[in-house]
């Protein structure tokens, strides 16, 4: 393919051990109710666990019956009953409900809830109040983070986005401070942390407290460098369309948990396929960082390559037929499947996407984030609503439009507006509250222009006397700045001449050569600097809490170490595939290798679904 690199990269820490931990925990709980019993899972939670202990492994520990949280009476006969739940309050009412109903029907159940990957205070006063405290035993699956593939670790927490930054929510910090604690105890001390965004800073104090709470061994160390960076940093990226192959088939079919299920639109049967997306893929593995205009003609290749290999068995003699069907015809079948599966998909996106005038889309993308022909992109995005072409593509393309442009004139925001009221419903006034919040979606104050925004902002962030930006001045500060970011960090590549998507000479080939995500540049710069100086402007018009700290134990010394090369990043607040095929580019290119971790994989779907007004 076209990515080669360098070849002196490090190789990846072993992350199966996280499973294996997490496994031998849940095996432990559930043996503290001895006996049979019925286990109850809640949905969410049900992917997570079959990566991490099947049926056969929970049948193996007296687990007798397996049934998902439906909010409704169960229909358990079992003296003992297990839930595995996130620790929310709806379903600790529920579970208070179904042992009130035994009660009064004089059915004795042994009850135990085991909350992952914590439990909170507000849980427990639930079973208080309800009289049951003494009667359901609690416990806590510590399972924070799970490897779903060789570089890419996810903590499964999708509501982290909408509770810490829109909620203001910070119950989730702590478990994100644990997941750091445990990655550092396992693999080593950290040489150099560095993060920007609020959240960040809180995550990296609970972690550090919890260091100093515990033993400190002196071990080797397996990652270098840790970079933890808030969602709200880079809110442009995750809005953009995908077009690397793994971000498309997420996109599209929505990989959950690492897996994808396939319909028959892919499969040409009545029967849709599970597929496993990850390095054992070996057709996935080298398409997945692909810009999509390169996939199909790769994927041609395969199946030639494939068919030359089918052919050597022509003219064989017996020996020779043997050894083939012993040794290479059960790979090449596997080859195959996955070929036609990856082939299928290919043509399902090409459909749907041509469907929704995708070139278009992009189109306006781009103009967006070049700034220019504003004008005709708000037509683009006024018709987009008024044919109701899709509620959360309209909702995503004037998000886009807002934070390029700095916010809308009052004029074209009170028109999008009502058009979008009108077009999608006026239960949508929530979430217009929502965007504005967040400043995804504000309007420009009557007179303030960009430069006056900038000194505003850049002024109060000055002045040292100033102390805690107030209220007022903290919202003023969430406007947006991404003309001056994009100018500064050059986010924007010139368009003088022709993007060879082939052979992609920066990160902004997961965007058409039209932009390069925020995140992944800072994160560049950072490494190529060893810390934020002469990046104050840049950390200014970010709303500022940057940080770095060097670690202990002397790791910052082995500078030449395979760990220092090895960097990891956490993502609070979701991270799409696209920012994780950038991180690879960047390392191919510089001869690191990046670890990924985040709270869940997020996508523009997914970001503006979960800011929708009637989500509760």
């Amino acid at each position: 393919m076209a990515h080669s690199g360098r070849r002196d990269s490090p190789e990846l820490p072993d992350f199966s051990l996280l499973k294996r931990l997490a496994r031998d925990q849940l095996i432990y709980l559930l043996e503290q109710l001895p006996g049979k019993k019925d286990l109850f899972i809640e949905a969410d939670l049900m992917s997570p666990l079959d990566r991490i202990a099947n049926v056969s492994t929970l049948k193996q520990h007296e687990v007798d019956k397996l049934y998902k949280v439906e909010y409704k009476p169960i229909i358990s006969t079992s003296d003992q009953v297990c839930f595995l739940i996130r620790p929310r309050i709806q379903t600790v009412k529920w579970i208070c409900d179904v042992a009130n109903a035994d009660k009064a029907a004089g059915k004795f159940r042994r009850y135990k809830i085991i909350f992952t990957p914590q439990k909170f205070y507000a849980c427990e006063a639930v079973l208080e109040e309800q009289g049951l405290f003494g009667d359901v035993t609690t416990d806590e699956w510590a399972f924070y983070l799970l490897p779903l593939d060789d570089d890419i670790i996810s903590l499964e927490l999708p509501e982290f986005f909408r509770d810490n930054f829109l909620a203001g929510d910070q119950r989730w910090v702590r478990t994100v401070g644990s997941a750091l604690h445990l990655l550092h105890s396992i693999y080593g001390p950290f040489s150099k942390i560095y993060g920007i965004g609020r959240c960040a800073k809180m995550a990296y104090e609970s972690w550090k407290e919890q260091v100093e709470e515990g033993d400190t061994k002196a071990r080797q160390a397996e990652i270098g460098n840790a970079f933890l960076i808030d969602r709200d940093v880079d809110y442009i990226t995750p809005l953009c369309s995908q077009v690397v192959y793994e971000g498309l088939v997420d996109d599209i079919f929505r990989i959950k948990c690492g897996c994808v299920e396939f319909g028959h639109d892919v499969t040409s049967s009545d029967k849709s396929v599970k597929v496993m997306l990850n390095s054992q893929d070996k057709v996935f593995s080298e398409i997945r960082n692909e810009h999509f205009s390169n996939v199909f003609s790769f994927l041609s290749q395969k199946a030639r390559n494939l068919q030359t290999a089918y052919d050597k068995r022509r003219g064989m003699d017996i020996k020779q037929m043997k050894t083939f069907v012993s040794e290479e015809l059960k790979g090449l079948k596997q080859e195959h499947r996955l070929l036609s599966l990856h082939i299928g998909a290919c043509e399902s996106i090409m459909k749907k996407k041509t469907k929704q005038d995708f070139q278009e889309l992009l189109k306006t993308e781009h103009s967006l984030l070049e700034g220019f022909e504003i004008r005709e992109c708000i037509s683009f995005i006024e018709e987009h609503i008024n044919r109701q072409v899709s509620m959360i593509e309209s909702l995503r393309l004037l998000c886009l439009l807002s934070i390029t442009e700095n916010g809308l004139l009052p004029k074209d925001f009170r028109a999008l507006k009502a058009q979008y009221l009108q077009s999608y419903g006026v239960d949508h006034l929530l979430t217009f509250a929502n965007l504005r919040q967040l400043g995804l979606l504000v309007e420009q104050q009557p007179g303030e222009t960009l430069t006056v925004m900038e000194s505003k902002v850049g002024k109060l962030v000055n002045d040292k006397t100033a102390g805690k930006l107030t209220d007022a001045f903290s919202s003023l500060a969430k406007k947006s700045h991404f003309r001056a970011l994009s100018r500064k960090l050059n986010l924007v590549p010139k368009s003088d001449e022709e993007y060879d998507l082939r052979v992609p000479r920066d990160m902004a080939y997961i965007f058409s050569g039209a932009y390069i995500p925020l995140s992944c540049k800072l994160i560049e710069q950072v490494l190529e600097r060893d810390s934020w100086t002469g990046l104050e402007e840049v950390t200014k018009l970010l709303n500022g809490h940057e940080f770095a700290f060097t670690g202990s134990n002397g790791a910052d010394l082995r500078a030449k170490s395979d760990a220092q090369r090895i960097i990891l990043v956490m993502f609070l607040g979701g991270c799409t595939f696209s920012e994780i095929s950038a991180l690879r580019f960047l390392g191919r290119e510089r001869g690191y290798k990046f670890i990924v971790v985040t709270t869940a994989i997020t996508n523009s779907s997914r970001l503006i679904e979960a800011l929708l007004g009637n989500k509760v």
